[in-house]
């Protein structure tokens, strides 16, 4: 993958500009869904990024490990406390290895989109499936491409509007691209923020995870479990890797 603009203006004000994904609310359910799985083994975390999730699941006892690109990131994930308990691996997570293997291997917040071609996102299913112990489980949350809310001949569509933040997702329908645009307003400034990202479907996760030696085990619409339907507008994937 190509370096992603988390840099150090990202890194330092990662929860001040997503205050929605570090709710408490947000986070306590995904911990505890991955807790779950991890149970008495240990877990790796593709792309750990500042350690929003990863911090607190080893504070459930889950031994955790991260693969994380962004330098700048992993220097913000450094300065909180427990950061001492987590290791963490240099690099692209589509192939950067860790001499370890785990039952359970992750991959939150959209983060399978930041591989912005289909042999990238193979690669980080082979790559997540080559680090797991046999029976071990892959998981990812992801969104479903909002494709039908865009009107015929659009290519642009706003996914939140507020006082404080626009957010705008650009639609390379062809090439399967969607570039995110943010925009935050304080105090008079304007913080700009853009990233590209190959969008996929469900099903395709499937297929990629089929091609890694990985088996669909379950899929859920949300951390709660709620059913998994046409109208859900995320999804949490469970494969698993055959004993």
């Amino acid at each position: 993958m190509p370096d992603l603009p988390f840099d150090d203006r990202i890194a330092k004000h990662y929860e001040a500009l997503w205050p929605e994904i570090h709710d408490p609310a947000v986070i306590e359910p995904a911990v505890d869904f991955l807790a779950d799985l991890a149970g008495d083994g240990s877990a790796l975390e593709l792309g750990i990024g500042t350690g929003r999730i990863a911090l607190p699941l080893a504070d459930r006892g889950v031994r955790v490990h991260g693969i994380e690109l962004s330098t700048a990131m992993i220097a913000e994930l450094r300065t909180k406390p427990g950061a001492d308990r987590i290791g963490v691996t240099i690099g692209d997570f589509a192939s950067a290895t860790v001499d370890e293997r785990f039952s359970l291997a992750y991959l939150v917040r959209n983060t399978i989109t930041n591989a912005t071609t289909q042999a990238e996102q193979v690669a980080v299913f082979r790559n997540a499936a080559a680090h797991l112990e046999p029976g071990g489980t892959f998981v990812i949350e992801n969104y479903v491409p909002a494709l039908q809310r865009l009107p015929p001949g659009e290519t642009i569509h706003a996914f939140e509007v507020t006082p404080t933040h626009v957010g705008v997702e650009e639609y390379d329908v062809a090439r399967q691209i969607a570039i995110s645009h943010h925009y935050w307003f304080h105090d008079g400034d304007v913080t700009v923020y853009s990233t590209p990202h190959r969008y996929v479907w469900p099903a395709e996760l499937d297929l990629t995870a089929e091609l890694a030696g990985l088996t669909l085990r379950e899929r859920w619409a949300d951390w709660d479990r709620s059913p998994f339907t046409s109208d859900s507008r995320s999804h949490i994937s469970v494969w698993r890797r055959p004993e």
